[in-house]
């Protein structure tokens, strides 16, 4: 599942390109001194009279940090033989539109809709899919350069919206309490626990640990629709340190917009701006999602950035397109002036390309064999797990009506205990009392040391109760009431 290890180095006869890279304020030439994405030029070949490189991401990897993960060790773990689809999705016809034109302006993130619109994966699922290439953190992880670091995690970044390209089935928005581990440290080198921390609004908390690199990320976002589009725009942050180093990492996603939702085809973009930032020594890498167009001539989906170190020199470059492949090089020289810099550069690097997706997977949502994995069944897991939700098992199957009728009941008893907890905190506050707020089972609201953000941190805990079998603690949210 996972890509071969370790890079490999193979001759192109391009020799040169160049290409535009644009922040916020200034737009520069680069030229390459080997290939890159694009197609080489003539004239750059004569000016640098050189023959380039590329290094293949698939074999990305193998001088990765060798340090264990942090936190809890592991207990030893255990391949097994994993299922490579699911049950292809049924052809239930439906009116979109006597569905949405009631949600026109609201946020669809609390708006309960039926399962044709969904694909059988809960939010906490489909987050985890984030890690799907991380073998490039595995590599960033082997990186002593800061700067050649950071190019690598921007690539990481970018890897996660792939298969956004062509999934426009929403997620299961999770209970209240919902869970959903992934232990694939025996095949992928990572395990991950998520947990919804809030309702309203809808928040989820996430803890994953790798090899050498750990991440800790809030998912929450808003979303309107607008008619002929609905926009998702994400609020959390992300956190990414590395063992050996202790560089920390944050940032934030850019904004999804899926078109056609009443007439055409369904598709997806992802634009806007965003800022890596390197909170130990300073160094940023600006990226720019460049909106889709039809007046231009250039590649759709484009992203390009550069990585600055704290003085703000560009060290690195990051060009690709979010849906198939990004390309990193090393910048060796700058000429022109502040305002129209030209940045000359090394041979490009293929830091990520996406693989093919698996044969006939347009017939069940557009999955990729990761996300074909994600809620197949597994012993053991707490029962406030996503693979033991009813709704989304019933989807899965095939069977949907059931479904449907499954999703509201589950929705009705949500609201119950809100409505519960709700009539209990005005008691309280009548007889001047306090009641507590809701907390979470696995994470804790901390102070984050770099940023200073009170946010989700992970307890340490949930790897411990499993191993021991201990779920005590855990809500029924899935019972009948």
């Amino acid at each position: 599942m996972g890509a071969d290890n370790g890079p490999r180095d193979s001759q192109d006869e391009a020799s040169g390109s160049s290409s535009d890279v644009e922040n916020s304020e200034t737009k520069v030439l680069v030229i390459s001194s080997g290939a890159n994405s694009e197609a080489g030029t003539s004239q750059n070949k004569k000016e640098t009279g050189e023959s380039s490189s590329k290094k293949d991401p698939s074999k990305a990897g193998s001088s990765g940090s060798s340090s264990s993960t942090s936190g809890a060790a592991a207990p030893p773990a255990v391949m097994r033989k994993r299922r490579t689809r699911v049950p292809d999705k049924p052809n239930y016809p439906l009116n979109l539109w006597s569905i949405m034109k009631n949600c026109i302006g609201k946020d669809l993130s609390k708006i309960p809709l039926p399962v044709n619109f969904c694909e059988p994966l809960s939010m906490l699922q489909r987050v985890t899919e984030t890690y799907e290439y991380s073998d490039i953190l595995t590599k960033a992880a082997s990186c002593s350069d800061p700067c050649e670091q950071m190019a690598y995690v921007a690539a990481f970044t970018i890897s996660v919206y792939a298969s956004t390209s062509n999934r426009t089935g929403k997620p299961f928005n999770p209970l209240l309490g919902e869970t959903f581990e992934c232990d694939r440290m025996a095949d992928l080198g990572w395990r991950a626990i998520s947990e919804q921390v809030s309702h309203h609004p809808p928040m989820a908390a996430q803890y994953c640990e790798g090899r050498g690199w750990r991440v800790f990320q809030e998912v929450t976002v808003t979303s309107k629709f607008r008619g002929k589009y609905f926009q998702i725009i994400p609020l959390g942050t992300s956190h990414l340190e590395f063992d050996s180093s202790g560089n920390h990492y944050t940032w934030r996603n850019v904004t999804t917009t899926v078109h056609n939702i009443i007439v055409g085809k369904l598709w997806v973009d992802q634009h806007g701006d965003t800022d890596i930032i390197n909170h130990k020594d300073g160094t940023k890498c600006h990226l720019k999602y460049i909106p889709y167009s039809y007046f231009t001539r250039d590649a759709q989906r484009k992203v390009k950035g550069c990585v600055m170190d704290k003085d703000e020199n560009v060290k690195w470059i990051v060009t690709g397109t979010w849906d198939e492949k990004v390309e990193i090089a090393p910048v060796t020289s700058v000429e022109g002036d502040s305002n129209n810099p030209v940045y000359r550069t090394g041979p490009y690097i293929v830091a990520w390309q996406r693989r093919h997706p698996p044969p006939e997977s347009e017939k069940y949502y557009n999955f990729t064999e990761l996300a074909a994995q994600l809620n197949e069944e597994e012993e053991g897991v707490a029962p406030t797990d996503s693979r033991l939700r009813p709704d989304q098992r019933l989807m899965e199957n095939q069977r949907w009506d059931a479904a449907n009728t499954e999703k509201v009941r589950l929705e009705e008893k949500q609201r119950a205990v809100r409505r519960k907890r709700e009539a209990e905190a005005e008691a309280a506050s009548a007889a001047g009392q306090s009641y507590p707020p809701y907390e979470p089972i696995w994470f804790k609201k901390e102070k984050e040391p770099w940023t200073g953000q009170i946010c989700h941190i992970y307890s340490g805990k949930y790897w411990e109760c499993k191993e021991k079998q201990q779920w005590d603690v855990c809500p029924d949210i899935f019972g009948d009431p």
